[in-house]
C-alpha cells in the first residue's frame, strides 16, 4: 500500500512538474486590453523570420538582430491584435469564404496549383493556418482604413501641381532604371566544379520566380547583395553606373519582365526593372494620376500611423518580453 502511494506520489509530482514547465514555456508576454499573447504565439509566428536571420547576420551582431526583429515583431502583433478588437467593436468581420476567395486570387495570379501553393508555404516556414490568418488581417486591416481613413484623406489640384514642380527632374533628363537585384557571390578562391554550383543555385532560383514565385521574397531569402533585405530593391541607376553585363540587360529589358541568369566579374544576376525614367520629359497629364495616388498613398500611411497611435494611447498595452 505504501509503495502504492509512493508510486502515485511520484506520478502526481512529475505531472504537476510538467504543468509547471509548461505555464513558465507558454507565459505571457503581452497583455492588450482584455486579451494576451502568449511566448508560443510569439515563437510561432517568429519561426519564418529565422532561417532569413540566421542567413544574413553572422557572429555578435547576430543575437542582437534577431532580438530586435523580434521585438518588432511582436509590436506588429500587439497592433494586429488593436486593429482586430478594434473591427470587432465596429461590426467588421472578414468570414472563412472571403479569405479563402482571396487565397484563390492569389494562387490564379502567381499560376500556381494547390499543390504548389502548400510547397510554397512550406519552404518559407508557413503553415496553411497562420497563412490564411495573415490573409484575414490584411482584409480586416483594408475595411478598417477604407472606413476610419481614407474618408478623410482628399488630393486637391493644387497639390498635384506643386508635387509635379517640386519632382520634375523625376519626370525628365537621364534615362534611369529601377531594378531589383538576387545575386550570387562567386568567391575568389572558387574553382570550376564550386563556379558550376552557384550558377546552378541561381538558375534554381529563376525557375521559381519562372513560376510565380515573388521576386521580393526569393531576394531576401537568397540573394547576397546589400540590397536583399529591402526585396532586392537597387533603386535607381544611370546608364553606364553598373557592371557592363547586367547594365546592358537592364536597359535592354522589358519593365517588369525579370532576365535570364547574367554572369559577371563577381558572380551571378537575376534583375528585374521596376521603373524607368528620363530620356524625355513626361507632360503633367500624362502623370497626374500617377501623382494623385501617390499622395494620397503617403497621406493615408500618415492618417493610418496616427489612428493607430491614437488606438494605442487609449488602450491597455503592457509587455513582458
Amino acid at each position: 500500500m505504501k509503495i502504492g502511494k509512493a508510486i502515485l506520489a511520484g506520478v502526481l509530482a512529475t505531472f504537476l512538474g510538467a504543468v509547471v514547465q509548461a505555464a513558465v514555456m507558454d507565459r505571457i508576454v503581452a497583455v492588450v486590453n482584455d486579451e494576451v499573447i502568449t511566448l508560443s504565439e510569439w515563437d510561432s509566428a517568429f519561426l519564418p523570420y529565422q532561417e532569413k536571420m540566421d542567413a544574413s547576420y553572422q557572429g555578435p551582431d547576430r543575437e542582437k538582430a534577431a532580438a530586435d526583429s523580434k521585438l518588432m515583431l511582436l509590436n506588429r502583433m500587439i497592433d494586429s491584435l488593436l486593429m482586430e478588437q478594434e473591427a470587432r467593436k465596429t461590426g467588421i468581420t472578414v468570414s472563412n469564404g472571403e479569405v479563402t476567395e482571396a487565397i484563390n486570387d492569389i494562387q490564379k495570379q502567381r499560376k500556381i496549383s494547390e499543390e504548389e501553393f502548400s510547397k510554397v508555404l512550406e519552404q518559407e516556414g508557413l503553415t496553411l493556418d497562420s497563412y490564411r490568418k495573415g490573409i484575414r488581417d490584411q482584409l480586416m486591416r483594408i475595411r478598417l482604413i477604407r472606413r476610419d481613413i481614407r474618408s478623410r484623406v482628399a488630393v486637391t489640384d493644387e497639390e498635384i501641381g506643386e508635387y509635379y514642380r517640386k519632382h520634375r527632374e523625376d519626370y525628365e533628363g537621364n534615362e534611369t532604371v529601377r531594378i531589383k537585384q538576387i545575386l550570387f557571390v562567386l568567391p575568389n578562391e572558387a574553382d570550376a566544379a564550386g563556379k558550376e554550383k552557384i550558377r546552378a543555385d541561381a538558375e534554381a532560383v529563376h525557375k521559381r520566380l519562372m513560376n510565380g514565385e515573388p521576386f521580393n521574397e526569393l531576394s531576401a531569402r537568397y540573394s547576397q547583395g546589400p540590397e536583399a533585405a529591402g526585396g532586392g530593391d537597387v533603386g535607381y541607376i544611370e546608364k553606364g553606373a553598373i557592371l557592363h553585363e547586367v547594365d546592358e540587360v537592364a536597359f535592354s529589358l522589358p519593365l517588369n519582365q525579370v532576365s535570364n541568369v547574367i554572369e559577371s566579374s563577381i558572380g551571378f544576376h537575376i534583375i528585374q526593372v521596376i521603373d524607368r525614367r528620363g530620356g524625355s520629359v513626361k507632360a503633367i497629364d500624362s502623370v497626374r494620376e500617377e501623382i494623385r495616388e501617390k499622395i494620397e498613398r503617403e497621406k493615408m500611411e500618415k492618417k493610418f500611423s496616427e489612428w493607430l497611435d491614437e488606438l494605442r494611447k487609449k488602450s491597455h498595452i503592457e509587455i513582458k518580453p
